[in-house]
């Protein structure tokens, strides 16, 4: 790469500058203290009934899925097309992640793919595994460049939630389950469970990818990266551990791309454009696959 480029690159990706996140910081602590001390007393003093249970996994299933289907393959990647009542739910129930705005998600996941594991790789592993999966966000300041998703800026409700995020953040992740938790009479075990743990628990999910994905597994497609196919990975991220086959085909609507790969997420794809929902869905062809699992 020549200097001219370097140069241009530093000025379109300027390098992050180590500052920690007070605020996120401690968002962080008190969500793992509620939820890893709270979830066990809850339990121990009141018991933990059916609807309880239900709105947890309900909540964990909309948050995650809102991300792997929504923030990465429908925005992130253009995997395919999406109503805009598909997008509406998924950014509702990214948001509530409290992982930003899909389109700040967004930019940066194209710029760690353009840039997996050098020093513009905003959570690249090459700095560590525990910089991959929380640190990048905890102690160091990142300036975004939003030129990279021009396309996105324009959809109406990504741009929408991206000017609101907290909003929507706020409303999907603690308001809607609170809501929920106190029409079915459980408010404080909907607080523990179904906020503070669900949040956690879909934000390391999010995270294994970023660390847990980029260290442990197999390279069948690609080895100029660090990126990996793990099934543990996939079991824990609706499929998304198949991250080696992702990184050298990321436009594609699935990660696991054989029909016994454990993927929800390209299954679910795969429902809603048979309901009409979803469309235009991009597959890579199984020549090519062949062709790059043969080098």
């Amino acid at each position: 790469m020549t200097s001219e480029a370097t140069v241009g690159i530093a000025d379109e990706y300027p390098l992050p500058t180590r500052r920690v996140r007070w605020v996120g910081l401690t968002f962080f602590i008190v969500l793992h203290a509620v939820a890893l001390i709270g979830t066990p007393l809850y339990i121990y003093h009141r018991g933990i009934a059916g609807p309880e249970v239900a709105l947890f996994v309900g909540m964990c299933a909309a948050t995650g899925l809102s991300i792997t289907v929504g923030y990465h393959r429908l925005f992130a990647h253009s995997a395919f097309k999406a109503s805009p009542v598909v997008q509406f739910f998924v950014l509702l129930f990214g948001a509530a992640t409290f992982e930003e705005s899909a389109l700040k998600w967004a930019s940066q996941h194209r710029q760690h793919h353009r840039f997996a594991d050098t020093a513009h790789d905003p959570y690249g592993v090459n700095r560590g595994f525990w910089h991959a999966h929380i640190g990048w966000i905890m102690f160091w300041r990142h300036r975004t460049n939003y030129r990279n998703v021009k396309d996105l800026r324009r959809v109406r409700l990504v741009a929408w939630q991206h000017d609101h995020h907290a909003w929507w953040s706020v409303g999907g992740g603690f308001v809607l389950p609170m809501l929920v938790a106190w029409w079915i009479g459980h408010p404080l075990g909907g607080l523990v469970m179904a906020v503070a743990l669900r949040i956690i628990v879909v934000l390391h999910s999010s995270f294994f990818i970023n660390s847990f994905a980029h260290t442990f597994g197999t390279q069948p497609y690609d080895g100029k990266n660090s990126a990996r196919d793990n099934w543990l990975a996939a079991l824990l991220t609706n499929g998304e551990g198949f991250h080696n086959f992702h990184h050298r085909f990321p436009n594609d609507y699935r990660n696991g791309w054989r029909w016994y790969h454990w993927d929800p997420s390209k299954w679910i794809i795969f429902a809603l454009s048979k309901c009409g929902l979803a469309w235009d869905l991009r597959r890579t062809s199984n020549e090519r696959i062949a062709e790059a699992a043969a080098h």
